[in-house]
């Protein structure tokens, strides 16, 4: 969650004017810890990319488990299906999968596939808030019964309310993404683990742990951003025996803390074919070194009262006012998914997610997209907003607050038009 603009005065090294951006020296993601400069796609494959990777997930995410064995168990649902959503233009399948075997948690997923379509759909997958009931006003959407936050709950409860149904619908463009030819499938985010600093004793962090609920949370390990990650591979899994969805042309996206996620996803699984990030600031595709608007300090935690220091590893804390002794910044993180192709979006009027920061986290992943024999992003001029730019990279600047609305979904599917439906 982001906080609102009234706070920032109160937290220290943040600043909200450009003029007062101090200077910082970036990393360069093509010069490997030996000093050798890479300038082929073998370097950067096989030295650079392998050592990029590492110093995100020791710094910012932690390192997610291998559960390759405990997958093996995974069992999948089908609770519902409809061929009539949206006045018959969509089949809605709603899924209960157990991802590690019936002894573990399980995840509600939703999905929408376009009907009468000629060859399987390329899908947006993409993590939820609130419930799936939420994403649309679809009356046979299932409400979650997994803890949800106080902004989604019966009064005085963590009990998902079934009124708030549909109160996000716009933030997900079910119906136009589905007369654009494309699939959607969510998921909500607390099925993965709840979003609280205890929410990882109930959630998969501790299903996957030797030790259970009794483990200790080590500097190294995964925090919940990387959980969330973790469970946009397991819906891909899903996905793949899905016979009317391409699993092949998967995008992954999200919005805020889940656009971090989505990021993470689509470093870690190669799997996905197109990454968004939407307003995904600081932790996503924003430069911390620029300390502009949320900072490490705020968002780690450092600050009594303030931040959420579950979402990362612990050593990414150890940075707060201290963002110039990173040894990375988010556009390791970005390059991370080259050559695939990758869109960052922000708002006009959500500096504290600081819209400058991430298309420079753009424009610095560029020449590893460039390594890599793409375009990338293709300019270094912040562009108006309203006028979309790039490449192999995309970026847009909408007018607006701190969310995802028609108009990004709209440019989203544009770009996935020219990299995923030519496949």
């Amino acid at each position: 969650m982001l906080l609102p603009l009234m706070l920032c005065a109160a937290i220290p090294a943040t600043v909200q004017e450009e003029s007062k951006v101090p200077p910082y020296t970036l990393p360069d993601p093509l010069v490997c810890a030996d000093g050798r400069r890479v300038t082929d796609a073998k370097t950067w494959n096989e030295v650079r990319r392998p050592e990029v990777f590492r110093l995100v997930e020791e710094n910012m995410f932690g390192r997610t488990p291998d559960t390759a064995r405990l997958q093996a168990d995974a069992v999948v649902e089908v609770r519902e299906q409809s061929k009539d959503a949206f006045g018959g233009k969509a089949t809605r399948t709603q899924f209960r999968v157990w991802p590690i075997g019936k002894q573990g948690p399980s995840f509600d997923m939703l999905l929408y596939v376009p009907n009468g379509a000629k060859r399987p759909a390329p899908v947006f997958v993409g993590l939820n808030f609130g419930g799936n009931h939420t994403t649309a006003e679809e009356p046979g959407v299932f409400v979650p019964a997994s803890w949800v936050s106080k902004q989604w709950a019966l009064k005085g409860t963590a009990q998902a309310d079934p009124a708030q149904r549909g109160g996000q619908a716009r933030r997900w463009e079910f119906e136009a993404l589905v007369d654009r030819g494309y699939a959607s499938a969510t998921a909500y985010y607390g099925d993965f683990e709840p979003d609280h600093p205890e929410g990882w004793k109930s959630g998969f962090r501790a299903a996957v742990s030797p030790d259970g609920v009794n483990t200790k949370w080590r500097d190294g390990e995964w925090g919940a951003i990387g959980c969330w990650a973790w469970g946009l591979s397991r819906m891909l899994d899903v996905l793949e025996k899905v016979p009317s969805v391409d699993a092949g042309r998967a995008a992954v996206h999200g919005h805020s803390r889940l656009g971090k996620a989505a990021l993470w996803a689509g470093a870690q699984d190669r799997r996905f074919a197109f990454v968004i990030s939407n307003n995904s600031g600081c932790g996503g595709a924003a430069l911390n070194k620029r300390i502009f608007g949320e900072t490490v300090g705020v968002i780690s935690g450092h600050y009594p009262g303030r931040g959420f220091p579950h979402w990362f590893t612990a050593r990414f804390e150890t940075f707060s006012e201290k963002e110039d002794k990173l040894p990375l910044d988010a556009h390791y993180l970005l390059a991370l998914v080259a050559p695939r192709p990758l869109y960052v979006a922000s708002a006009s009027e959500d500096s504290w997610a600081d819209p400058l920061g991430e298309f420079l986290g753009a424009v610095h992943a560029d020449p590893v997209y460039q390594v890599l024999g793409q375009p990338g992003l293709g300019t270094k001029e912040f562009p108006p907003v309203g006028q979309p730019v790039g490449r192999t990279v995309g970026y847009h600047l909408r007018a607006g607050k701190h969310d995802i609305l028609l108009e990004d979904w709209k440019n989203y599917a544009d770009f996935a038009d020219r990299h995923l439906k030519s496949r």
